[in-house]
């Protein structure tokens, strides 16, 4: 029993972003392997998560959302900061936080090319 917890180790294990415009809590939620609960409570935590509202208080996670929950969560489950110290980490290191979004944008966009790739290849092998 050396595994504590079921949730993945780090955000190369996350799946990628489908290319949405807006994703629900429970998208969200299995993108970022985060419970929805745990979501609402960082919107409380973190100023930097806004997502947008609509009716009956539905929430609807943008892009940019996504990334910021999957920073967090990097910082708090990858990298040990308490919440205190993660809303440090993420308002007062602007330029290291650029970076590190730029990063995890480059991953993503690698992850969903080779999605692309794959689809291509399965079609022209069918065809």
């Amino acid at each position: 029993m050396s595994e504590l917890n079921s949730s993945k180790d780090s955000k190369e294990e996350l799946p990628p972003i489908p290319g949405k415009r807006y994703f629900t809590i429970g998208e969200v939620s299995e993108l970022c392997d985060v419970k929805p609960h745990v979501l609402r409570y960082w919107e409380q935590e973190f100023p930097q998560l806004k997502p947008v509202k609509r009716r009956g208080n539905r929430r609807y996670y943008q892009r940019h959302d996504v990334l910021m929950v999957r920073q967090i969560r990097s910082l708090l489950y990858d990298h040990g900061f308490t919440i205190g110290g993660a809303r440090q980490q993420l308002s007062s290191d602007t330029a290291k936080q650029d970076v590190s979004h730029s990063s995890q944008i480059i991953h993503q966009v690698r992850l969903e090319l080779e999605e692309v790739l794959l689809t291509l290849k399965r079609r022209t092998s069918q065809g």
